[in-house]
């Protein structure tokens, strides 16, 4: 089996974005079967030249998906051109779980700011953030970042793996801008906000609107009864 054919296989199959580490090991034995001799440097030349081939080979029109790097790995999704028609058959399926709006908002000002603490987030959002903050480390959508160096050191907060694989993020720099991120919210997540909630988003919120397959889509709402908020002010910090 050729090298192109094995690593589109291992791509098509993983469930995760798999790294070049990952491929290498996977892949090093019938490389050095059919080329012996050949070192670690020039079998992960290889690895790269043959995914950099299979990238721009899924990039054409052709193909309704697409290669693309995601949280530090290779893994195939839709392209944005075939978002809709995806989007259609998704809504058809019973979406794994949802954020409600105050997770939404709260995990968008982490995105955005982070590392932030609760206080900072409190403030932000004019209400108290605790509750929300302890269910969005429950789904591991955000993880702690030491203290703060300031009275009282405070925890911080940053978005972690997982978040940057529920929305197909490379990395937090392909955030998108407060404008994409209402605009989704808008047409994606309004219609299920649970009963009481508030239908409009702080200019402060964003988060990322751009989303690399609708199964990615779908992952990124939640089955979630956020505890009631009570406003910051009322909260000591």
């Amino acid at each position: 089996m050729s090298l192109r054919a094995q690593l589109e296989a291992i791509i098509y199959a993983a469930e995760t974005p798999i790294s070049l580490d990952q491929i290498f090991l996977l892949v090093k034995e019938s490389l050095l079967a059919g080329t012996p001799g050949i070192d670690a440097a020039e079998i992960k030349s290889r690895i790269r030249a043959t995914l950099e081939e299979l990238i721009a080979d899924y990039s054409g029109a052709a193909h309704g998906i697409e290669i693309r790097q995601v949280a530090g790995g290779y893994r195939m999704s839709t392209k944005p051109d075939q978002h809709d028609v995806v989007r259609a058959f998704a809504k058809t399926l019973k979406p794994p779980f949802r954020l409600s709006l105050p997770a939404l908002e709260t995990l968008a000002v982490v995105a955005y700011k982070q590392p932030v603490t609760v206080p900072e987030i409190s403030e932000i959002r004019g209400v108290d953030s605790g509750g929300v903050i302890a269910t969005l480390l429950d789904r591991k959508l955000i993880t702690t970042a030491g203290r703060k160096a300031v009275i009282g050191r405070p925890i911080l907060y940053r978005t972690s793996k997982e978040f940057l694989l529920r929305f197909g993020l490379k990395d937090v720099n392909e955030l998108p801008s407060m404008e994409e991120f209402e605009k989704l919210l808008a047409e994606s997540f309004q219609s299920d906000l649970l009963p009481g909630e508030g239908t409009t988003v702080e200019a402060s919120s964003s988060s990322p609107s751009t989303v690399e397959d609708d199964s990615s889509e779908v992952e990124s709402t939640a089955e979630i009864a956020e505890e009631t908020e009570t406003p910051a002010s009322t909260k000591p910090e």
